[in-house]
């Protein structure tokens, strides 16, 4: 429905009204009003044209923040192999290109490498909102240390407190990417190698069926020299004969 509706909508809104004046002009006696009728259509044509543009980004802008309030919520719990082609705008090119060949030629390393997408998009997702709240604290800090005329110890000691689980939480999820990020290269250079082996195995056959058997237009030809030194010789020896 998203993405077909934005499009059928700039139709449905730009084309009735050109369409009744095109009626219109078609069913006029006079050339008056057909030259009425012919600039209403092209007017209401491009006024048609623009308003149904116009709704056309605004359903277009608001599938963009549903799909992304989706993936929040989708992402609160984790992101699982199977929610990741809600995902797929998060993955970089090499990825989805790595991905779609994989699905063609290794279903088993296909589906070990949605699960590794799916850990690091966890992880990418988690070191950004640490960041996020890293930031909020630091303005927080800054804010209860501007405090003048009450003690403020006990809040910044809380804020600080919640700054180090920050961090920690941080630091775990960069591990985590890392972790990823390797098992996903570990991945592509498998399904690499088991891939040029085939391919190499394949040719060495090719190369090797070959060797052992010569083409059938040598064998021909073999056989017709063969033949030709047969038909000439035969000649000579009863010549010798008769003498």
């Amino acid at each position: 429905m998203f993405q077909w509706v934005p499009w059928v909508s700039v139709a449905l809104v730009t084309l009735p009204m050109p369409l009744v004046f095109l009626a219109l002009f078609l069913a006029s006696t006079t050339t008056e009003s057909a030259a009425v009728y012919f600039a209403l259509g092209l007017v209401s044509l491009g006024i048609g044209a623009v308003i149904g543009i116009v709704i056309a980004v605004y359903m277009l802008l608001w599938k963009r923040r549903w799909l992304a309030k989706l993936r929040d919520r989708l992402a609160a719990d984790g992101i699982t192999a199977a929610e990741l082609p809600w995902f797929e705008s998060e993955l970089s090119s090499a990825e989805r290109e790595s991905l779609s060949q994989l699905n063609q030629s290794n279903s088993l390393l296909a589906d070990a490498y949605c699960e590794t997408l799916a850990s690091r998009l966890t992880a990418s997702r988690l070191m950004a909102r640490a960041k996020s709240e890293l930031l909020k604290l630091e303005r927080r800090q800054n804010r209860a240390q501007e405090i003048s005329g009450a003690d403020a110890t006990a809040l910044i000691q809380e804020l600080n407190d919640d700054r180090s689980q920050m961090e920690i939480m941080m630091a775990e999820a960069s591990s985590r990417l890392a972790e990823a990020q390797t098992r996903l290269q570990n991945i592509e250079a498998a399904a690499s190698r088991n891939l040029t082996q085939t391919e190499t195995a394949s040719m060495l056959r090719r190369l090797t069926s070959a060797q052992e058997y010569l083409p059938l237009s040598l064998e021909m030809a073999r056989a017709e020299g063969e033949t030709f030194d047969g038909v000439a010789e035969s000649p000579s020896e009863n010549r010798s004969q008769a003498e």
